[in-house]
């Protein structure tokens, strides 16, 4: 398995989850990681990305402000950092990496090579 999200679970709107993205030790050095969701009867949609240097990040307009994208180089992880939670974040959360050295990291799915498994975040009113 190249990576490994978890931390999603319940939680009330205005309320905060972080998720965590363990990366393939192989690959995490050289690779982007980028956070997407699906909602259910939605498509998936981007979230949040990072570089591979964490030099960059780039974010959905609907997350800006709430969400944060980080990387902690010692445990090869990518955290989502979600605060002021909303109902319509409510979706399975996916993590997904590209080997990569582009300054910007990407924001379409088709970029991506790996993908997690998803962890499902719900927000309650």
């Amino acid at each position: 398995v190249q990576l490994q999200a978890s931390g999603g679970g319940l939680v009330q709107a205005g309320g905060s989850l972080r998720l965590s993205c363990v990366v393939s030790r192989r690959i995490y050095s050289s690779t982007a990681i980028g956070w997407f969701r699906q909602a259910p009867g939605k498509e998936r949609e981007f979230v949040a990305a990072i570089s591979w240097s964490g030099g960059s990040t780039d974010y959905a307009d609907s997350v800006k402000g709430r969400f944060t994208i980080s990387r902690d180089n010692a445990k090869n992880t990518v955290y989502l950092q979600m605060n002021s939670l909303k109902r319509e974040d409510t979706a399975v959360y996916y993590c997904a990496a590209v080997r990569t050295r582009w300054s910007r990291p990407p924001k379409l799915e088709k970029d991506y090579d790996y993908w997690g498994q998803g962890t499902l975040v719900t927000v309650s009113s």
